[in-house]
């Protein structure tokens, strides 16, 4: 599905991402894990086409990614829901969720698409009507979430869906994600904390310095020490990227 080989991409002369490669396959959950600043978002970026990479290859279903605008790449079936969440303030709840089906067309209806992301975020139901601007941050999120669902993509890109929330709602987040992945939703975070990272995750790569230090699965990043320390200091604060 999603393939990227050697992704570099330097910002303002500075180095950002060193030959990234990674997959994400139909229907898997994949994590990236990495402190911030250590090229996350970048790479989320690079793949939507928000940023150029300076080399390498990003494709997804076989199809060439660089050079395409972020709405071709949204068309072609892949959803993004960014750390900040963006909601509409002056939009209700129900309008941000069903935004998506105004301008991208699918295989499903617009009611189909909008009904399952409801069915990922239940609480989301009952705040059809409220304004974005009356939302709370976990709110916020889940409608993020909810509205990039609505696009019907064939892949979904989660940048930090829990960072900055408070603990009592983490688990509805992650419960949603249980949610798209009993639904085959094929989905790709990234998470700057490996505490948050959910229990069937199928593959994680661990990011540092923008380069992957490890690629597997999740217990077995831990049982390597060096790769331990890195992703057990994944909660320290620094500059994003």
């Amino acid at each position: 599905m999603l393939v990227v080989r050697d992704l570099t991409v330097d910002i303002q002369g500075s180095r950002v991402l060193r030959a990234v490669s990674f997959d994400v396959n139909p229907g898997e959950l994949v994590c990236l894990v990495g402190r911030n600043g250590a090229g996350k978002t970048t790479t989320f970026r690079s793949v939507m086409g928000f940023r150029k990479p300076s080399a390498g290859t990003v494709e997804f279903g076989g199809r060439n990614l660089l050079g395409l605008r972020p709405f071709e790449i949204a068309r072609l079936g892949i959803g993004f829901s960014p750390e900040e969440s963006e909601v509409f303030g002056e939009l209700t709840v129900a309008e941000n969720i069903a935004m998506p089906t105004w301008v991208c067309p699918s295989e499903r209806s617009a009611e189909q698409r909008i009904e399952e992301a409801y069915k990922v975020f239940p609480k989301l139901g009952r705040y059809r009507e409220r304004g974005g601007q009356a939302l709370s941050g976990g709110e916020r999120k889940m409608v993020s979430i909810a509205r990039a669902l609505a696009l019907g993509p064939k892949l979904l890109l989660l940048d930090e869906p829990t960072e900055g929330l408070s603990p009592a709602i983490v688990p509805s987040i992650v419960e949603g994600l249980a949610r798209m992945r009993n639904i085959g939703q094929a989905v790709f975070i990234a998470e700057s904390n490996i505490h948050h990272v959910p229990e069937f995750t199928d593959r994680l790569y661990v990011i540092e310095r923008g380069e992957i230090i490890f690629a597997g699965r999740p217990e077995a990043a831990r049982r390597d020490a060096a790769v331990a320390r890195v992703i057990e200091g994944t909660g320290v604060k620094q500059g994003a990227l």
